[in-house]
């Protein structure tokens, strides 16, 4: 039987190759088999993982802790297939002090108000407001998470079949996401504009600052929080309020609305959605039907006419 510490690597390497980056956990896991080798164990045990998980008593929250202790309990259940003497951890030891942000439900003005706000920031050589208003059209009509958006080369925006291909994803895969004949357009007007004021193609990356260098995340937040208080969307000094992934949510329960209104059979839908998405399951696509009440209220009513006899 291998180490301990032998398994960590191989069982990090595992969860690596189907995707998942774990750099919290692969950083983590670690300190805890060295605490278990200080307390001289060479097995995983329940009160020693609560233990770790909760150290500095003084300083760590409870929220870190079941996040911590979550490590322990992936690495748990995969040591206990070679090691019978493992306890594995239940799930509801801990407090999970981390919810899942409530999305914004924007509106199709609010959209838009966005884009034109876009159009007025300011700049020192033309480009800046139509990147902005590209980014901020973009997302909402094609569900990119940002940072999929941010990652586009010029190479993976195909302006004449209109495909885009992410291949910087959540999960470490890539897909191919087909967009509506007037994006393309969008996109290729940008591509033009761009191309024309640098000059010269200063980066690989599609969408570039009035320098021609990649735009940082930080960055375009900050752009989107200064834009959304102009527009009304926050308050001048709210921290909280609309985010950029929640143009992902919109681009979602407007596809499930979509559906219901058309009559598609959404169970069978919902999967080509989640592969749209980058979703590694329909589990957090159905999750978007909870969040809506127009989502509910035609779920509602389908569910009613199938009593009847009418669908």
């Amino acid at each position: 039987m291998n180490t301990l510490r032998a398994a960590v690597d191989e069982y990090l390497e595992m969860r690596h190759a189907l995707g998942y980056k774990l750099k919290d956990a692969a950083a983590a896991l670690p300190t805890f088999i060295s605490f278990l080798e200080k307390h001289g164990e060479s097995h995983i045990t329940m009160k020693l993982a609560l233990e770790w998980s909760v150290l500095p008593s003084d300083v760590n929250p409870c929220g870190l802790a079941a996040r911590r202790l979550s490590f322990v309990r992936g690495f748990a259940r995969y040591r206990s297939a070679t090691d019978p003497r493992t306890e594995v951890p239940p799930c509801g030891l801990l407090p999970w002090g981390n919810r899942r942000a409530k999305p914004y439900p924007y509106i199709d003005e609010e959209i838009r108000g966005l884009m034109d706000a876009a159009l007025r920031l300011p700049t020192k050589h033309g480009l800046r407001p139509w990147t902005y208003y590209c980014l901020f059209g973009l997302l909402p009509v094609t569900g990119l998470r940002i940072s999929e958006a941010l990652s586009l080369q010029r190479p993976d925006v195909d302006l004449q079949e209109g495909i885009l291909t992410i291949r910087h994803t959540k999960f470490g895969k890539f897909r191919l996401v087909p967009v509506h004949a007037s994006t393309k357009q969008v996109l290729a007007e940008y591509a033009q504009r761009r191309d024309r004021i640098l000059c010269r193609q200063t980066s690989p990356f599609f969408f570039v600052s009035d320098r021609g260098r990649p735009l940082a995340q930080r960055t375009v937040r900050q752009t989107f929080h200064k834009v959304s208080r102009q527009i009304g969307l926050r308050g001048a000094k709210q921290s909280h309020g609309p985010r950029l992934h929640d143009a992902r949510h919109y681009f979602a329960r407007q596809t499930l609305v979509s559906w219901y209104r058309s009559g598609r059979d959404v169970d069978r839908c919902v999967p080509i959605l989640a592969t749209y998405l980058g979703h590694v399951g329909v589990t957090n696509t159905y999750w978007y039907l909870s969040l809506c009440p127009e989502l509910m209220g035609l779920s509602a009513a389908r569910l009613e006419r199938r009593w009847e006899g009418q669908e």
